[in-house]
């Protein structure tokens, strides 16, 4: 397993609004309880492991990102693997023709160097097949959110909500590549 990944900066013109999904992400939420709750970890033997008393919520551990996805399936192009990410996180299906790739870059320098490749999509309500919300089985647990066009760069640089790099990243290059093409409303 190569570590490499997809992410797909995902805009829908009817409505408007970039479809990005929320997620648990363990990692995250152990670092807020490191951050909340220190004692936690003071104790690193499993004999005196300190436990929660209050556990905090699950909330603390949930991330905003983009539509994505690991790059598992070598029969599959890399357009291939992100428009199968976006039917089963989003929803939407996606013509591979339709992806336009942004860029590619290293993401996990310092544990992984995995190899990211960021798209672009545009979609449609009539693009909507299914509910998205990932693959439970997998572990999967993703709740599909709009962020309203007027809203984005807000959302982009709102410190208060959790996102990961490509959200803010992919909303920066939609800014400086689609945004002055739009209509003028």
């Amino acid at each position: 397993m190569t570590g490499n990944s997809v992410s797909i900066l995902i805009f829908n013109t009817s409505r408007q609004c970039f479809v990005v999904v929320k997620q648990f992400r363990p990692a995250v939420y152990m670092c807020e309880v490191e951050r909340q709750c220190p004692q936690v970890f003071q104790n690193q033997d499993k004999e005196n492991f300190c436990h929660l008393e209050d556990p905090l919520p699950a909330a603390v551990g949930v991330t905003y990102e983009l539509c994505a996805g690991i790059v598992d399936k070598p029969d599959l192009s890399l357009e291939e693997i992100a428009r199968e990410e976006v039917l089963e996180e989003c929803g939407y299906c996606v013509p591979v023709t339709d992806l336009r790739k942004i860029t590619s870059y290293r993401s996990g320098v310092g544990v992984t160097g995995s190899r990211h490749t960021l798209f672009y999509a545009e979609v449609t309500d009539q693009m909507k097949t299914g509910e998205g919300g990932g693959q439970p089985e997998e572990g999967e647990l993703i709740e599909v959110v709009e962020i309203p066009l007027e809203d984005y760069m807000k959302f982009a640089f709102d410190e208060s909500l959790p996102k990961t790099p490509g959200v803010i990243l992919g909303f920066v290059w939609f800014q400086n590549n689609i945004a002055p093409k739009l209509p003028k409303t």
